[in-house]
Parts: C-alpha cells; sequence; structure tokens
C-alpha cells in the first residue's frame, strides 16, 4: 500500500520539512551521536536530523520513498544512510543515541507491544527515544494518519508503556500542520520523548 501510494503522489507526499516536534525541541539531539529514524519515508525528518551534525541511519518499506530520501539529502549536502526494509527485515540488534519515530501508527494494539519493544532495543543506555503521532482526535479532524482510533497514542498509554525510563516530554496538543499533501490541515498530536536508563 505505502509503495503505491507514494508512486502515484508523484512528488514529496509529506513535503521535504522535517516534522515541527524536531524543530520546536531542538535539545532532542544534544549529546547524540548516532540516529536511527525508523520508517522514515521520503527522508524529511533524516536529512534534517543529517543537518544537525547527526550520523543518520534510516529505512523504509518503500523503494520510491526511499530513492526521494536519497535525492533530498544530495539536495541538502548531507549524508544520511537510507535502506529499503520492512519492519520485521531491520537489524534491531543496531543501537543508537537517538532512535526517532514519528507517524508509525500503521500497527493495531496487539502488533504495537512488539513494534515498541523493537524501538526500545534499538535505543543505546542513556540514549534517547522521540515518538510523535496521533491521539485519537485525529479522528475528528481526517487530516492525516489512520482512520483507526485503536491505533492512535494516548498520554496513558505513552506514560504506561515507557514508565520505567525518564520521561523527559509527554504531550498531547492540536495545531495546523501544513506537511504536504498527507498531513494538511488542524491535527490532534502526541509527543513523547524518553531517555533509556543507563544499565538496561
Amino acid at each position: 500500500m505505502w509503495e503505491e501510494r507514494y508512486a502515484k503522489a508523484g512528488d514529496y507526499l509529506f513535503g521535504q520539512a522535517p516534522a515541527q516536534v524536531l524543530v520546536e525541541n531542538p535539545w532532542i539531539t544534544g549529546g547524540a551521536q548516532t540516529c536511527l529514524c525508523v520508517a522514515d519515508g521520503e527522508g524529511r525528518n533524516g536529512v534534517w536530523l543529517a543537518q544537525q551534525g547527526l550520523t543518520v541511519t534510516s529505512f523504509d518499506l518503500s523503494p520510491t520513498a526511499v530513492e526521494r530520501a536519497r535525492a533530498l539529502a544530495n539536495k541538502a549536502e548531507v549524508t544520511v544512510e537510507s535502506h529499503v526494509s520492512t519492519w520485521e527485515a531491520w537489524d534491531w540488534s543496531q543501537q543508537f543515541d537517538l532512535v526517532v519515530a514519528i507517524f508509525i501508527q500503521f500497527v493495531g494494539p496487539e502488533a504495537r507491544v512488539g513494534q515498541f519493544e523493537t524501538l526500545r532495543q534499538a535505543v543505546k543506555p542513556g540514549g534517547r527515544l522521540v515518538l510523535h503521532g496521533y491521539t485519537p482526535e485525529q479522528l475528528t479532524f481526517g487530516t492525516g494518519g489512520p482512520p483507526f482510533a485503536e491505533n492512535m497514542y494516548t498520554l496513558d498509554l505513552l506514560s504506561g508503556a515507557f514508565s520505567d525510563w525518564r520521561i523527559e516530554r509527554l504531550a498531547a496538543y492540536e495545531r495546523e500542520v501544513q506537511e504536504g499533501r498527507g498531513h494538511s490541515g488542524q491535527s490532534a498530536l502526541i509527543d513523547l520523548v524518553a531517555e533509556k536508563p543507563v544499565g538496561d
């Protein structure tokens, strides 16, 4: 589905600018040298993070999206190690100072347990995880994301899933989003930034 969607778009479906959660919280990259951007689509977030001086690795299952991500990195004159990979095929034994997961709500509650576990595994002890997505209220706006309330995040869900980590930011809010044709209009958003304990 995603390859078909990106191929039909003909251009950057979600635009070329990074998600605002990154721009508005630049402290997120503090102390990090390496970064993994999961399901990074056309590369807008990975490229921005590389521009901040991080060594960025990314993957997405869509060859068309990854091709655009590489073109965007070339245009920005930065290096991003971009891979075509499914979530299941990715080597989750690799660990990074920063793991960024933006709008990855393409699985339901049962699969989300495993998804969160792989994300936790990919963060180095003392490193950070950034999750950015939609709350269930997004369904009333219809401006992006899946049409399934159970796929969305809530404050209780994220605080519970990462209760053993140091939560540095957890916020739900509404704002106008203009990210290409894929995300456009008033949106119900949620952010989590959590630090993995040293020793885990």
